[in-house]
């Protein structure tokens, strides 16, 4: 679209003697448009604009658009995504989802000419002094918690309309004597009673049910006692009491603030969160000083005395040693069956009076059908009637705490129905006269423990209390290192494979005073002899003993059948793992009845051999395979060829003779290549003995 600014801009480049190609490219117009607006005097915002009455695509809702506006005049409220899918019920695969944007236009158009119409929104001009509204709203979305426990609680808010000066009280329910209990704070707090009161349509202010009276007895008493004009809002048109709505919106969102601030939402104590609220109301009315100022002027005066929100019941104690308020059941002290008392009903809590005495004091149950049965009001007489405690009708009333039922369910596991209800009332009657956080605590480490549980040992533990362990007391027992040596034991099973496990070596099972295949370290005995040449002409080295046969003794032909991959205890009491064989014969060599060979895996061009040290040297260190540092893990030990003459590599082997010889622990150093090689005493690496000698 061309606008008025580059149709001058053109024109000027025009006058200063411009091309009209040069003018059209500066301006961002075509030739065509620009030698248009050139012979066009008229700007494009005052040319008029002939609106299309042509469609450049086929209307796919054309068909069938008389069915849905047959369905939007019989019910408007209908949302165009459910006519959609209606439509696509009625006429399968004819209309994609790609279309239901286009659906959606068309029913709103529908609904903006032909549709009913909507509510609207009168605002009012509000003067200082005239008016205060007043609801009630949720807090538990914050999360707050006292001591640990979530807090399930109410705001009511009472707000001045004209300049927002406001006031919060907290409370638990919405009940009549909440809403005077915060409207009388509010009045009080703000020092003057404006000339009307707007609330919404709560049944303990309104008489929703009746054309005849509109407020409620009581709330009609408060009201004129400080001689307010009461107002309500109809049913859920929350809307009408619309400064009262939007400051709930505004007072949590400041709240919520205050807490992120604040980085906890835990308070110490109820008074503690009551505080804070007050702060944060303090703050948010401290900036409306000018408009509440001019509203303090205009308020009417106080009475003399505030109004009683408690409502009085009289009632009688029932049999039961009950008492039915508001379709609550509370119970008191069974001394007082028969006898007609007073309770008094306050925002959270009642009062039990009886003869101008005040007898008990019980929170109050929030909504209706709920009871309250306290154990230590009935536990005399149920001591007395055991039987009838299994199927109380309150019974689940009479567990304090979760360990009591759980001290009764295990008195259930131990005695019979009868036996049980005693020994759980003599328990419930001992916390009711000696004190119920003793017995909770005795209980603690009774279920605990695996000894049977009575009412006695409860009792016995009770009265000991002082000497119990704390909650928090918490005791970790040290482990035995001895216990991580198994985790570096391998087991080897029939398949020749390793397993975790024990096995002779590593338990140091003896047999007659030594492990049995093992010769210990230090016996004297001959040296391996020297073998003689291979098939090859190589030089071999003799197999490395100390392997244990099936029968737990050094078994050499045993050791030259076993297959690559089997493992090979080396020292008592250590295990190395995995030990790989390597069979000596080449591929192509014929079968025979002699045990396989084994080689030493070495580098290219290196001869294999075994050192002896000189007299009175110290062992040599053997340091096969790789290691991770100098004193890095276990490395692997390679069998080298069975005794015998042969060869290895061209070399002549040497011959010894078979010899139980046992193994001492290794290390393997990064430096050295693959394979079996002599390292120089004093050394890292642990030395591998031979029988008598040095190896």
């Amino acid at each position: 679209m061309v606008t008025d600014g580059q149709v001058r801009k053109l024109r000027l480049l025009l006058d200063q003697r411009r091309s009209l190609a040069d003018a059209a490219r500066r301006t961002g117009m075509s030739e065509k448009t620009a030698r248009h607006y050139r012979e066009n005097p008229t700007l494009p915002s005052v040319r008029k604009q002939r609106p299309r009455t042509y469609r450049t695509r086929t209307d796919p809702f054309a068909a069938v658009w008389p069915e849905v506006e047959a369905q939007l005049q019989a019910e408007p409220k209908l949302l165009a995504k459910t006519l959609f899918d209606w439509l696509r019920q009625q006429h399968p695969g004819q209309f994609p989802d790609s279309q239901r944007r286009t659906f959606e236009r068309r029913v709103r158009q529908w609904r903006a000419s032909h549709g009913p119409g909507q509510p609207v929104i009168f605002r009012q001009v509000h003067r200082p002094g005239d008016l205060a509204a007043s609801d009630f709203t949720h807090m538990n979305s914050l999360g707050i918690t006292i001591a640990g426990q979530l807090l399930d609680h109410l705001v009511y808010h009472f707000v001045l309309t004209y300049s927002n000066w406001e006031s919060v009280s907290l409370c638990v329910s919405e009940s009549f004597e909440a809403l005077s209990d915060g409207l009388q704070n509010a009045l009080w707090e703000l020092g003057g009673v404006p000339r009307r009161h707007r609330s919404d349509s709560l049944s303990a202010a309104v008489c929703n049910l009746s054309a005849k009276r509109e407020f409620q007895t009581r709330y009609r008493e408060l009201l004129d006692h400080y001689a307010l004009a009461g107002e309500r809002i109809n049913v859920r048109q929350a809307h009408e009491n619309g400064d009262a709505e939007s400051s709930h919106h505004h007072f949590k969102t400041a709240v919520d603030q205050a807490l992120l601030l604040r980085g906890s939402r835990d308070f110490a104590s109820r008074v503690a969160y009551v505080e804070f609220l007050q702060g944060i109301v303090a703050g948010r009315n401290a900036g409306r000083g000018d408009r509440f100022a001019e509203e303090v002027a205009t308020l009417k005066g106080l009475p003399e005395t505030r109004l009683s929100s408690c409502l009085k019941v009289r009632c009688r104690v029932d049999s039961g040693s009950l008492i039915h308020i508001q379709r609550c059941t509370y119970s008191v002290h069974s001394r007082l069956i028969g006898e007609w008392v007073e309770a008094r009903l306050y925002a959270e809590c009642v009062e039990v009076w009886y003869a101008d005495a005040l007898a008990e004091t019980l929170p109050r149950l929030v909504g209706r059908n709920k009871h309250a049965v306290h154990y230590r009001h009935v536990i005399d007489a149920l001591v007395r009637k055991p039987g009838a405690f299994a199927n109380y009708v309150y019974r689940d009333d009479l567990f304090p705490t979760t360990r009591f039922r759980l001290a009764y369910d295990r008195f259930g596991d131990q005695f019979d129905q009868r036996r049980q209800a005693k020994e759980y009332l003599a328990v419930l009657q001992h916390a009711a006269g000696h004190g119920e956080a003793a017995v909770d605590d005795a209980l603690r480490v009774l279920l605990t423990s695996d000894m049977p549980l009575s009412s006695e040992a409860v009792i016995a533990w009770a009265n000991k209390s002082s000497e119990l362990p704390a909650a928090t007391e918490v005791v970790v027992p040290l482990p035995d290192l001895k216990e991580f040596d198994t985790l570096f034991r391998v087991k080897e099973d029939e398949n020749g494979e390793a397993a975790n496990g024990t096995d002779p070596v590593a338990t140091g099972e003896a047999v007659g005073g030594a492990v049995a295949g093992i010769t210990p370290v230090g016996v004297p005995g001959p040296l391996c002899e020297p073998g003689g040449a291979g098939g090859q002409g190589t030089v071999e080295l003799p197999a490395i003993p100390g392997s244990l046969g099936e029968s737990g003794t050094g078994d050499t032909q045993a050791r030259a059948d076993s297959t690559p991959g089997q493992s090979v205890t080396l020292a008592v009491e250590q295990i190395l793992g995995q030990l790989p064989v390597v069979a000596g014969a080449e591929t192509g060599r014929p079968a025979t009845a002699e045990p396989p060979r084994r080689f030493v895996l070495g580098a290219s061009r290196e001869r294999a051999g075994v050192w002896q040290t000189g007299c009175r040297e110290d062992a040599c260190l053997v340091c096969p395979g790789r290691a991770v540092s100098v004193a890095g893990p276990l490395g692997v030990l390679r069998l080298v060829q069975p005794p015998g003459p042969g060869s290895a590599c061209g070399q002549t082997r040497l011959e010894t003779e078979e010899v139980h010889q046992t193994a001492d622990r290794f290390r393997s150093l990064d430096h050295r290549r693959l394979g079996l090689c002599a390292a120089e005493p004093g050394r890292d690496g642990s030395v591998v003995h031979a029988v008598g000698r040095t190896l």
